[in-house]
């Protein structure tokens, strides 16, 4: 049989079979989801900025769904007639003539061939943009408003506010873009019937490697010597008195001598740490394996944390790298008494308002309903101690009680949600030691070796501290910072 009888053959059978309702359906189903996704993606080009979350779910997600159930409907109605045909024993042995002669016929297949073209390059156009939306922070953030809430509003006060999501949950590579979409599939069912974790626990065990990730951007090899801190807490006494600590951190690297400093000692290139945990979290950590620059490999075991041969046999065996201390790099909760001292550094919150430090951090520890509640009363609170208690302070500085009132209000808001079960405290932060052991999860002087040999816990192993809690540290003077 020629091509052209072939071409002709098949052109009847369609042509016969697609005149039923659900073809038609279809047909009519993907014409109008086709205009309007090509209008809303003209729309969506022309707009500043990225849509609404619930927007971006119907142009980018539900209308190309739909566009393909037309799609769809289009063969399953010739299918479902040519079975009805056959049961009833009306199917023709031969089809009705379609004449290519005749100009409506030829136009009509045209039509479909062009109709055809058109939707193979809308549906992978609207593939594309489906895919690009689902890896906006827009969708990861504020799609799942509940759930992800109290993670965006963080990620949104953070130093990576301006790096996509997928950069750090997915990074580069099909492989672990395969796997973030079948996770994905996990979380929607997980949303829908509310079977989600309270709070979002730390992902560090499914997280992709560091190395694959962070080291995209930052180089912990690279050297970076010392840096100079200057941090300034606050009393809580009527003052609000200022204490300042300075110290000189051992950021490192790796310089032609080796490795050294913190960055260099725990992130060197051969994989210089190993340790076994026995959370979760990564809290608890009882044996560490550290080699040394001769290749060396020392084993220590905590004195403190006992655990049987069953239990290591069964907890996770981990490389260190950048997130055993940076953690929650991006995702990161403020504890009350901090966050209060940073507002005051910073000039939002007035150190000139007497017992601002205490009265701030009472109101903040305070149980309340909900969050729209806490908003009022905080400002309530804070307001109204200045009115009631310094009168003289409330009517000549009013303006400052109220800016330093909103402010304590949006550290609540910034790190409480109820819903989410996300209070002070629930996620620990493993960078330095102060407000969570941190770096003294290892450097506790209790991880010992067979011969004696204790992780150290020496202060200036890490760190010089020129001044500690000082009210006017003299080193601030000589270096002509005060």
């Amino acid at each position: 049989m020629s091509p052209q009888n072939t071409v002709r053959n098949w052109a009847r059978l369609l042509y016969f079979l697609s005149q039923n309702v659900t073809s038609l359906i279809g047909v009519v189903l993907t014409t109008s989801t086709a205009i309007t996704m090509i209008a809303f993606w003209i729309y969506d080009f022309m707009l500043q900025g990225p849509p609404h979350p619930y927007v971006g779910i119907l142009i980018f997600l539900i209308l190309p769904g739909l566009f393909v159930l037309g799609l769809l409907l289009i063969p399953l109605g010739i299918l479902l007639r040519r079975k009805k045909l056959r049961g009833t024993g009306e199917l023709p042995i031969a089809y009705p003539e379609v004449d290519l002669r005749v100009p409506m016929v030829r136009s009509g297949l045209l039509f479909i061939g062009i109709a055809t073209v058109l939707n193979v390059l809308i549906f992978t156009f609207a593939s594309y943009q489906g895919v690009a939306y689902m890896d906006t922070t827009t969708f990861c953030g504020q799609t799942c408003h509940t759930v992800m809430q109290p993670e965006f509003t963080a990620y949104q006060n953070s130093p990576h506010a301006r790096v996509n999501c997928v950069e750090c949950h997915i990074g580069p590579g099909a492989g672990w873009f395969v796997k973030s979409k079948l996770s994905g599939v996990r979380q929607v069912f997980a949303v829908t019937f509310k079977t989600y974790s309270r709070p979002i626990p730390s992902p560090v065990k499914y997280l992709r490697p560091a190395r694959e990730t962070c080291e995209q951007c930052h180089w912990p090899q690279r050297f970076s010597g010392d840096k100079f801190i200057v941090k300034r807490d606050y009393k809580d006494d009527e003052k609000n008195t200022p204490e300042t600590t300075a110290l000189v951190l051992k950021i490192g690297g790796r310089t032609w001598q080796g490795s050294v400093g913190i960055h260099g000692r725990h992130l060197d290139e051969g994989s210089r740490i190993r340790y076994i945990s026995t959370d979760e979290q990564r809290q608890v950590i009882p044996v560490v394996y550290y080699t040394d620059d001769k290749g060396n490999t020392v084993e220590y075991v905590s004195t403190d944390v006992k655990v049987s041969k069953e239990q290591l046999a069964k907890s996770e065996k981990r490389v260190m790298d950048c997130i055993d201390c940076h953690n929650r790099p991006t995702h990161t909760f403020e504890l009350p008494e901090s966050a209060v001292d940073l507002r005051i550094s910073r000039g939002l919150i007035s150190a000139d308002l007497p017992y601002i430090k205490k009265k701030a951090v009472e109101l903040l520890k305070a149980d309340y309903p909900d969050r729209e509640t806490a908003q009022k009363k905080i400002v309530e609170g804070v307001t109204s101690y200045y009115r009631s208690i310094y009168p003289d302070i409330y009517n000549t500085k009013r303006a400052l009680v109220e800016q330093s009132a909103v402010n304590v209000a949006r550290i609540y808001m910034q790190n409480i949600f109820p819903d989410m079960k996300v209070t002070w405290g629930v996620h620990p932060n493993n960078l330095g030691h102060n407000d969570f052991p941190g770096c003294f999860r290892c450097h506790d002087g209790s991880h010992t070796s067979a011969d004696g040999q204790t992780i150290s816990n020496d202060c200036s192993a890490c760190h010089n501290l020129l001044a500690v809690q000082e009210e006017n540290p003299k080193v601030l003077t000589e270096l002509g910072m005060k």
